[in-house]
């Protein structure tokens, strides 16, 4: 029945600010700008199969989370730089302090967070190869290859 997510929608202090940030910065592309409402449609990814909606609200904003799929090697090797470069500040999901990307070994999969201009919660996450081990929690990339390489 359900075969994936199409849409999501947060709120945004400032729609013409937000369109930027999730178009210059994130790749987003514009797909309906309604400034009556005042709305904002973009689509994610090339393929145009998922979509984000940006509404503007004054005010109580009500803070979300959701993931963009990304590569592995993104992930590893050019998020972090990515992310500096457009001063935005990684973290990971145990907020430790740490930028280095986990794994949660329940999905299995590699995540890296940070937040949008609103504080929206941002993930850039890869679903890894391999069985689904939630009796290991989180743990770092390097722990995961560890435990999961042919020895």
């Amino acid at each position: 029945m359900i075969e994936g997510l199409y849409e999501t929608h947060i709120q945004v202090s400032n729609l013409e600010n937000a369109v930027q940030f999730y178009t210059q910065i994130l790749g987003l592309q514009l797909a309906h700008y309604d400034d009556t409402r005042p709305i904002a449609f973009l689509w994610i990814g090339e393929n145009k199969k998922a979509m984000l909606g940006l509404w503007e609200q004054e005010g109580n904003l009500h803070k979300r989370h959701f993931a963009f799929s990304c590569s592995k090697d993104f992930i590893l090797n050019n998020a972090n730089t990515f992310l500096d470069k457009n001063g935005l500040r990684a973290y990971n999901f145990l907020k430790n302090g740490s930028n280095e990307p986990m794994v949660f070994a329940w999905m299995p999969a590699l995540a890296l967070y940070f937040d949008d201009p609103d504080g929206n919660q941002l993930e850039f996450i890869h679903i890894l190869n391999g069985k689904s081990q939630p009796e290991l929690g989180v743990l770092s990339y390097e722990e995961w290859q560890k435990i999961n390489s042919p020895h």
